[in-house]
């Protein structure tokens, strides 16, 4: 009977105990699934909804505050995470994309501001439909951060906004599916040809760079030294090992050269002429050929000295025989060109003599442990100036207040900002995939728990009183902007698998993601999920609160 007490109350620990609970539940119930379909980290906020009308205790301060927390280590995260690849989504085919699902964002936006003067729809509830219709989280947290700023009585009006948020979202994810297989229908797509299609398309494109071994036969290269071949070619090709009559020879810097040496590395081809000019005829490598005093690893970066400095200072070929041929940094592969910045946490491959590979392993630092050691003071002055940020008011012209970031806006665009830069002198803000996914899932767990409680109470009043006509007027939301910009990316002849990707990344919306994976094999529709998305977070956040302002 104590324990059960426990849970009784306004207090502190009631509030914290049924956050668990909710917590536990709701991570329960979005694994489950319906056909291919599941809540996923939705299951909290209904979790969250049910505890909040059995009548769930809390103290409001409490859930508040956990509420912001968690709202701002979610977009914290996704803004580092984000970061890096933010500026290279617009280039090349990103470009079309990016467009594509901008007008996706704008359009379902403007559908909204129309919806809410024809039916004259409370504000705080309209930009929950918004929020939900494209199941985006992070808007959510945006808006209703500003409605508690902005609005008389806004805490009360925030949780308008998180009930029409949970009407919204079901259709939400059930309409992306509905639009992936109308497109498919109107077109009358067979999978098969776009999984063909794709395929010669990616073989087609010229890639980066490629393998490659030249055969030496300039004689003004016969009886130089390994270095000056290097230092000749530093900005055009890679070096990676070098062959002597069919052997493969230890890389030290001073090896003199001899005619019909074979060098491997990696050039893209672009510099193919010059290389055949300077050196002799280039031609592609398939696979690593290794011989007994070469090998090739995958190396951890975790010494903090070599952090942040590029391959030329780092030196490594001139400190051992071994090269660093390539770079992976997240889902990012980079060529190691000599001013190219090594960053902690990469992982780099490392082709030279197998007898030193343990030292030079040792050298970069290779530790599991090292790697794991959280790095907490560039997390929270990230969150310093992300809140801080949030909080400067913003004259903008029309707008009848000063405008904020708010606590989802300042965090997002300064992890954007230090996602993208990597480091500030001695602070590098890279965080393991592992560490950005658990603070990732920490924050919109507490953040959507604390909705749904918050919002529990009056949410089945809410839907009988109305919540069908907010349910059916969210679907258009969701709904129009899919199918208009599927149509459209048809006719502009994208791949249906790359449509799929464009549609899920949109609506940033990882179940429908699985959902569009499960179409076909491929990479297809996650390359295009991961060109759209940094761009779509960031619009969707910005336009919730720009949707808040106009009627403030």
């Amino acid at each position: 009977m104590e324990f059960i007490k426990l849970f009784e109350g306004a207090g502190t620990v009631s509030t914290l105990l049924n956050l668990s609970l909710v917590s536990i539940l709701g991570v329960l119930l979005g694994k489950l699934s319906i056909g291919k379909i599941k809540l996923g980290i939705a299951g909290v906020l209904f979790a969250g909804l049910l505890a909040g009308h059995i009548g769930a205790q809390f103290d409001h301060e409490v859930l508040h505050f956990v509420k912001e927390f968690g709202l701002i280590l979610f977009v914290y995260s996704i803004g580092i995470e984000i970061g890096p690849r933010f500026i290279s989504s617009f280039r090349s085919s990103g470009f079309k994309l990016n467009i594509l699902a901008a007008s996706i964002v704008v359009s379902g936006f403007l559908i909204t501001l129309v919806i809410k003067s024809v039916f004259n729809i409370d504000t705080p509830v309209a930009v929950g439909m918004l929020c939900g219709a494209v199941t985006n989280t992070p808007s959510l947290g945006a808006a209703q951060s500003l409605i508690s700023e902005q609005f008389a009585n806004g805490s009360a009006l925030a949780k308008n906004t998180g009930m029409a948020y949970a009407i919204a979202y079901p259709f939400g994810i059930i309409g992306i599916i509905l639009a992936m297989f109308l497109i498919r229908y109107i077109f009358k797509i067979k999978v098969n040809n776009e999984i063909n299609l794709y395929k010669k398309e990616a073989d087609g494109k010229s890639i980066q760079a490629q393998a490659i071994h030249i055969c030496i036969t300039n004689p003004n290269l016969e009886n130089k030294t390994l270095t000056f071949l290097k230092k000749s070619l530093e900005n055009d090709f890679v070096f990676s090992r070098i062959a002597r009559n069919g052997v493969f020879l230890v890389p030290e810097n001073n090896l003199v050269l001899k005619k019909s040496d074979v060098v491997y590395g990696l050039a893209s081809p672009e510099q193919f002429p010059h290389l055949e000019l300077t050196v002799g005829k280039v031609e592609p490598t398939e696979t690593f050929q290794r011989s007994e005093p070469m090998a090739m690893r995958h190396i951890i970066v975790t010494n903090r000295k070599i952090a942040g400095r590029t391959i030329k200072e780092i030196n490594l070929s001139g400190l051992f025989p071994a090269s660093i041929t390539r770079i992976f940094r997240g889902e990012s592969e980079i060529i190691a060109i000599q001013n190219t910045t090594v960053e902690f946490g990469d992982t780099v491959r490392v082709v030279g003599a197998r007898e030193k590979m343990d030292e030079i392993a040792g050298f970069l630092g290779n530790s599991i442990r090292e790697l794991s050691h959280p790095n907490l003071i560039p997390l929270f002055l990230g969150i310093l100036l992300g809140v801080l940020l949030g909080s400067i008011p913003l004259f903008i012209p029309g707008l009848p207040t000063p405008a904020k970031l708010g606590l989802a806006g300042g965090p997002l665009i300064v992890s954007l900002l230090l996602g993208h830069k990597g480091r500030i002198g001695k602070f590098d803000f890279y965080m393991t995939p592992g560490a950005n996914r658990y603070i990732r899932e920490l924050g919109i767990i507490l953040f959507l728990a604390c909705v749904g409680i918050g919002s529990g109470k009056h949410f089945w009043v809410t839907v009988t009183d109305g919540g069908l006509r907010l349910m059916a007027l969210s679907a258009l939301i969701t709904f129009v902007p899919l199918v208009l910009t599927g149509v459209i990316a048809r006719f502009l002849k994208l791949n249906y698998l790359t449509i799929c990707g464009l549609l899920s990344g949109s609506m940033t919306d990882p179940p429908a993601l699985e959902f569009a994976n499960s179409i076909a094999p491929g990479q297809a529709q996650a390359n295009a999920y991961a060109m759209v998305y940094p761009l779509t977070m960031f619009l969707r956040i910005l336009l919730a609160q720009v949707f808040v302002l106009i009627y403030v």
